[in-house]
């Protein structure tokens, strides 16, 4: 069937997906008909149109020229009938087989035999729609994301009785608006929202098992994963009834527990708290389709806020590896006295001398000034054994991840530790009160989760088990204060906060490639272009290390009991053939070797 370029396209549905879709073909130099049955969403549509172009002036990012241009090429109707003698329409409309095939088969009524038609769905079946239609050679899914006009993907989804020549039509007109096209094959959720709902549906029930706060989830999310939402956030965004619609198709094509949707999507959704469009979701906003988050309830004061902390002055680090120099060094900035203890002299003077290599870096970017990095290091003493320990207020282990190692730390520490101090371990993945029952004073034990490197990331994840002690838990929240970090609470169970989400969504991506439905470099581009991730997962799989995270998987599958956690085969092979990442030059990608 050929094809004629797509200039005319008509966008059914001005939401705010539509609406978006709308503002990019027109800027980008198609004649745009906008087409809802509502007179006043049509009327909103050119409002919003006007004022986004209006910012994009105010920006520099548009001329005024331009600007009145791609307003002149927006028309608005309440007619389907005005989609006649467009090249393609892309229909937006509520996420419903039956509202969208209604739609589908009014337009094969109306449009010539080679209009393309585009269903915008994120979680119905294309086929299913495209089966529907009259011509369903000409049915294709086009999935933007929110915001439009800023996010780069769109995913262009095929079925099997999409005729080849209408895929490469959208594509060509995804890549002349300025977009990244990424072609995926037909089932609920595509590549990005299928990796990336998952991984909100577990944010939302750690939330409703009130494991950690709405904030501290999202915190730990933003600023442990570098994310620029975090997941609670995000679903109040998307809308709390999209997701659950979503979800529901995703599980009804996988049966992955992972993604049968969270009762708290249910109770929300009915009770029309359905995020920032309703005003009110996981937070609270100002107004209906505001973005200000406002103050819902107060919340009532633990006992452990209300409790008084320790006095902590001196600190002790234990270890040499990265992690401990990191950790020693972020101390000794905010003013403690550190001792760094490794297993020999040797290894305690050489983690000192990668911390002043760290500041000297400091200082050449201008960073800290020279004065300030010397009284920095001379705050740190190494030392061959824990019993330097002595008169610390807080120790810190940052050793090997290997339980039993850490148990026998804690043993030593328990001996040579002033009645008191603080005990805290920096464990990504093992249960803390495992360490707390080595000793002989539990309640004095704590997690404190730095992230590496621990110079730049500003999350801790503060780790209270049953045992630890209400002052203990003030102690290392204030202490986090000081060191300039941001304290989330969780409680102690496997991943804590951020492993526990970020891993099953790297498994899931794996577990994609092994079902050859799209291959790494479309799903590192889509989660980064439709996710906003500083990173596609295999890429960061490849920089943690396939190793640290099938060891992380196994933890989080043996806590959990849940048979989608259980790590993808792809994974467990390439660690086998000792494939680890960039550290061993191959994982998923190949590295050229230093």
């Amino acid at each position: 069937m050929d094809r004629t370029p797509l200039h005319t396209v008509a966008v059914v549905g001005l939401g705010t997906m539509g609406t978006g879709i709308a503002e990019v073909l027109a800027r980008a130099g198609r004649e745009v008909i906008g087409i809802d049955i509502s007179e006043v969403a049509a009327a909103q549509a050119v409002g919003a149109l006007e004022a986004s172009t209006a910012r994009a002036v105010r920006r520099e990012r548009l001329t005024e020229q331009e600007r009145q241009g791609a307003l002149s090429r927006f028309r608005t109707f309440t007619d389907l009938q005005a989609a006649a003698e467009a090249d393609l329409v892309i229909e937006v409309v509520p996420e419903s087989y039956e509202i969208k095939s209604q739609v589908l088969r009014g337009l094969d009524t109306i449009v010539r035999p080679e209009t393309i038609l585009a269903t915008g769905t994120n979680a119905l079946s294309v086929t299913r729609l495209a089966a529907d239609s009259a011509n369903p050679e000409r049915v294709v899914g086009l999935h933007f994301f929110n915001p439009a006009p800023a996010m780069k993907l769109v995913e262009v989804v095929s079925s099997v009785l999409t005729a080849p020549q209408t895929v490469e039509a959208v594509t060509s007109l995804a890549l002349d608006l300025g977009k990244e096209p990424v072609s995926v094959g037909d089932r609920p959720g595509f590549v990005a929202d299928g990796l990336l709902f998952g991984y909100l549906n577990q944010a939302a029930a750690m939330y409703e098992a009130r494991y950690a706060s709405r904030e501290d989830i999202d915190a730990a999310m933003k600023l442990g994963c570098g994310l620029p939402m975090g997941p609670l956030a995000l679903l109040d965004l998307i809308g709390v009834d999209t997701a659950r619609t979503v979800l529901d198709a995703m599980y009804a094509d996988s049966r992955d527990r992972l993604h049968a949707p969270a009762p708290i999507l249910k109770q929300l959704a009915e009770a029309g708290l359905t995020g920032r469009k309703a005003g009110r979701g996981f937070y609270t906003y100002a107004e209906p389709g505001s973005d200000e988050v406002v103050p819902d309830a107060l919340t009532p004061v633990t006992a452990s806020e209300a409790a008084r902390g320790r006095d902590v002055r001196s600190v002790g680090v234990a270890g040499s590896g990265t992690m401990a120099s990191g950790i020693a060094e972020v101390f000794a900035k905010a003013g403690y006295e550190v001792v760094l203890a490794a297993r020999s002299q040797e290894k305690a003077d050489a983690a000192k001398s990668r911390i002043g290599k760290s500041l000297s870096r400091s200082v050449a970017k201008g960073r800290m000034p020279q004065e300030k990095a010397d009284a920095t290091l001379a705050l740190i003493t190494p030392a061959d054994t824990l019993d330097a320990f002595a008169e610390v207020d807080l120790a810190v282990e940052a050793v090997a991840e290997d339980l039993e190692v850490k148990q026998q730390l804690f043993q030593t520490l328990d001996k040579v530790c002033k009645p008191g101090a603080v005990l805290a371990t920096t464990t990504s993945s093992l249960p803390v009160v495992a360490c707390a029952r080595a000793t002989s004073r539990p309640q004095d034990v704590i997690g404190m989760h730095f992230f590496n490197p621990a110079p730049a990331m500003k999350l801790v994840e503060v780790v209270r088990t049953v045992l630890t002690g209400d002052d203990v838990h003030a102690t290392v929240r204030e202490v986090c204060t000081r060191i300039r970090k941001h304290p989330v609470d969780c409680g102690d169970r496997a991943g804590f906060i951020v492993n526990a989400l970020l891993f099953p969504y790297l498994n899931n991506a794996i577990k994609m490639v092994e079902e050859h439905y799209a291959s790494l470099d479309d799903i590192d581009t889509a989660m980064k272009l439709g996710g906003g991730y500083p990173m596609g997962p295999f890429e960061l799989l490849d920089v943690v290390g396939l190793d640290v995270s099938l060891a992380i998987e196994k933890v989080l599958h043996r806590e959990f009991r849940d048979p989608g956690l259980a790590p993808a085969p792809l994974l467990e092979h390439l660690v086998a053939a000792g494939c680890l990442g960039r550290k061993t030059g191959r994982g998923f990608r190949e590295y050229a070797r230093r």
